[in-house]
């Protein structure tokens, strides 16, 4: 009962912030008359509304529990490696490749979840997919582009399969008396809460351009004073994790930058292919990627890190 009323509490209160929030964007929208204006609040919005749908996947987990949790990140997973897949045209001789990746690995990573196998969990993919998946697609004898043909299926399954099932693995860790889903909710605050507070500190104080031929919108002053803040965020969260204020303010903080740097190398991606968004998943503001380019850095290094110092 102590764990169904925490988690209640926190996704009331979530909740309750967004709907704050959501008037205060509402309100935004039918003042703000600038054009530069009108383009922050439009996507400060469509952040608000991806933060309704993450608020939306942690209720049906906490009512469900643990396999609908996994069946929501397996979708997830499975959208984010079309879209990846979508943007990087891949040969007919890589079909086998590209099935085999869909439909033999992806759910066999998230069955691993499932039967808690850690130890094949960590080398699935990166061990027997990484060796398979280049055998399916040289036995059509097609060499055109061949090594990056490899790398693009490859790259694409670590980042939405590998990386992002890292997450939901989080349920499988024994942390004495705190729930998993609370670990679950703490990195998934921590990484989009981040992502929100970065943008809005950018907006505010941003001068100094971190990337500008990568990812223009990031400065300096937003991913510190984001950073900072969803750290102190972390630190006042302790309570719903096996840590203390201060590793759970070290926990954040690793999670700030983890997801920062995921998000500068999925959008240097973009870039290369020339692409704006991942996908139009969510409207006005890309696909699934697109909202959890910052999990696929987070969610690996949070969950070894408390499989190493908290896990039994």
């Amino acid at each position: 009962m102590i764990a169904i009323s925490t988690m209640g509490w926190l996704i009331g209160g979530v909740v309750a912030l967004l709907l704050v929030a959501s008037i205060i964007g509402f309100v935004l929208s039918r003042r703000v008359t600038s054009e530069g204006g009108r383009d922050t609040v439009r996507n400060l919005n469509a952040r608000i509304k991806a933060w309704w749908v993450m608020v939306a996947v942690f209720a049906i987990a906490f009512v469900f529990g643990k396999p609908v949790t996994l069946l929501l990140f397996a979708f997830v997973s499975f959208y984010a490696l079309r879209e990846f897949l979508s943007l990087t045209p891949t040969h007919p001789s890589d079909h086998r490749a590209i099935a085999a990746a869909f439909y033999i690995f992806l759910p066999l990573q998230y069955w691993l979840i499932w039967i808690d196998w850690l130890s094949m969990l960590t080398i699935l993919i990166p061990v027997y997919a990484f060796l398979l998946l280049p055998v399916l697609s040289v036995t059509k004898g097609v060499t055109g582009d061949y090594l990056s043909r490899v790398a693009k299926i490859q790259w694409g399954m670590m980042l939405a399969v590998f990386c992002i099932s890292h997450a939901p693995a989080l349920l499988m860790l024994d942390v004495g008396g705190t729930p998993p889903i609370q670990l679950l909710f703490f990195l998934i605050t921590i990484v989009q809460l981040s992502d929100v507070l970065q943008y809005v500190a950018g907006k505010l104080f941003g001068r100094t351009k971190l990337a500008p031929h990568v990812s223009p919108s990031k400065t300096v002053e937003g991913l510190v004073g984001g950073g900072l803040a969803a750290t102190a965020v972390g630190a006042g969260l302790y309570w719903i994790t096996p840590f203390n204020p201060l590793e759970a303010a070290g926990m954040a903080g690793a999670i700030v930058v983890a997801g920062f740097l995921g998000g500068l190398v999925l959008s240097a991606v973009k870039r290369s292919l020339g692409a704006k968004d991942w996908g139009t998943m969510i409207e006005g503001h890309g696909g699934a990627l697109d909202r959890m380019d910052s999990v696929t850095f987070a969610a690996p290094l949070f969950f070894h890190l408390v499989n190493y110092y908290f896990a039994r």
